[in-house]
């Protein structure tokens, strides 16, 4: 009985060369979200470098139990990389935006684990809805994910619109104005003066040096240019690993004009185990909690298409039992994940590009990529390298990285028929307008009630039952299995 090129399992040699290429593949993906996360909100650099080690090593381990396999409840067992979903980004940065530090970790945490627990409990159920989620509505989602990261991606380059790089800061004359005034007439030397509003203060309006210099814009596209350069001249691997790269070069120049130091890789230790709840005990979150569980569902319709696609490149057919393994990994992954301080984990597109680049279907090949992951994650000086890379290196790999899944929406959405079915273009419209509300008005909930702000501050949130609806509303629930599986292979993201 021959065995399925699936699991042949090569020689140790070649599967370590694959693996590593599997991980250099995926790595910038991989670390950018804990990056994003860990400073939106405002965490030590030690614990941000904590965040990306944690985050190599679930990887690692959701990537074991989704191509080995575990039990026959999960594990699709094809060669599939794990990796943290740029879709939970937003409604993460705005959880972390309305509560930062160490209790707004403990808060996304649980509601991470929370969505975890509740998503392997639904995989069988979200294996059955891919009717309701049709290249037009999965290709929109992504589209907005791609358009809502470019904001970090941007803000990494100029530096955040808040904060010590805000655009403009107080002028210090003028704070100097107002705390003289303001002393005298509480000692009573100034008087005659109006009793002062509550809470008055001096406007910003001196251009503040710390944003924008124009020396950070340079290297940036220095890293934008190197990527570019490399996509287009190289051939294979090191095309695929351009963003990487360009990321490296960044760094090296970054280094020699003094703006990135590695004091902080040199305290780090080279090897620790990653403990469980870094933080603290998880709190849960009712609205947090189905934001998250919300953002899994459109995660798993994703992770269908990609299975469904693979299982056609590999030659070896996804039955709805793998379909159902695979989802509820992306959900124990999810659950590990907010155990160990990291987030949603699902399944790696470009990864998935990477087997039909190469060939080799064999899972195997991430079984190794996933056993070097936690190599990696037991190892604090990569976290700390990675913490230590000015945020306008990512800058400029952001605004590829950002742009790419952008681009992969679109690329989707082109495949949509828009002659014959105008009402398509109804629902990318209006669901494109809804993403786009917290990106142009952010304020535009502040006399709603709080409590549902988590729930409405994320654009992708708001795009995606809005194109969820607005399907069912125009097209009803026909199945679009083939169209899900052709749009699969399109995903570079």
């Amino acid at each position: 009985m021959t065995t399925h090129p699936v699991d042949e399992v090569l020689p140790p040699p070649k599967l370590f060369a694959l693996g590593l290429q599997h991980v250099l593949v995926m790595y910038a993906g991989a670390v950018a979200v804990p990056l994003i996360i860990g400073r939106a909100l405002k965490l030590e650099p030690a614990d941000v470098a904590f965040l990306i080690s944690a985050d190599l090593f679930v990887c690692g381990l959701a990537t074991l139990i989704q191509s080995f396999g575990a039990t026959q409840w999960f594990g699709i067992r094809l060669p599939v990389m794990m990796g943290v979903t740029f879709a939970a980004v937003g409604p993460m940065v705005a959880m972390a935006n309305a509560n930062p530090g160490p209790d707004g970790a403990r808060a996304i945490f649980g509601a991470i684990m929370a969505a975890g627990v509740i998503s392997i409990l639904i995989a069988p159920l979200v294996s059955r809805m891919l009717r309701f989620f049709p290249p037009v509505v999965t290709g929109t989602i992504i589209l907005v994910i791609g358009v809502s990261l470019m904001r970090i991606g941007i803000n990494w380059i100029f530096g955040n619109p808040v904060g010590p790089t805000a655009p403009t800061i107080i002028d210090p004359a003028h704070a100097d104005w107002l705390k003289a005034v303001t002393d005298g007439a509480a000692a009573g030397t100034i008087t005659g003066l109006p009793e002062l509003p509550a809470k008055f203060a001096a406007a910003a309006t001196m251009n503040n040096p710390a944003y924008a210099p124009l020396g950070n814009i340079g290297i940036s596209a220095i890293v934008l240019l190197a990527i570019l350069l490399i996509a287009r001249f190289a051939k294979g691997f090191v095309a695929n690993i351009s963003v990487l790269l360009g990321i490296i070069i960044g760094g090296v120049i970054a280094t020699l004009l003094g703006k990135m130091t590695f004091a902080k890789v040199g305290e780090a230790a080279w090897f620790d185990v990653i403990t469980p709840f870094h933080f603290g005990m998880p709190t849960f979150d009712l609205v947090m909690v189905v934001t998250m569980t919300l953002v899994m569902i459109v995660v798993m319709i994703e992770s269908t298409g990609m299975f469904l696609a693979l299982g056609d490149m590999t030659g070896k057919p996804v039955t709805q039992r793998m379909l159902s393994a695979g989802l509820r990994t992306d959900g124990i992954g999810t659950l590990i994940g907010g155990i160990f301080n990291t987030f949603p984990y699902t399944s790696f597109s470009q990864n998935v590009g990477l087997v039909g680049v190469t060939g080799i279907k064999s899972r195997f090949v991430c079984v190794a990529g996933g056993i070097i992951l936690i190599i990696l994650g037991l190892v604090p000086k990569m976290g700390a390298l990675v913490e230590s890379v000015p945020t306008m290196v990512l800058g400029g790999a952001g605004l590829v990285m950002f742009g790419m899944v952008a681009a992969t929406g679109i690329r989707i959405l082109a495949g949509v028929d828009f002659g014959k079915n105008r009402n398509n273009l109804f629902i990318v419209a209006v669901s494109l307008g809804m993403g786009m509300i917290p990106l142009v008005a952010p304020n535009f909930k502040q006399w709603m009630p709080h409590d549902i702000h988590p729930l409405i501050e994320s654009g992708i949130l708001l795009a995606s039952v809005a194109a969820v609806c607005l399907n069912a509303f125009f097209n009803g629930a026909a199945d679009a299995t083939e169209e899900i599986k052709a749009a699969a292979s399109k995903a570079e993201h």
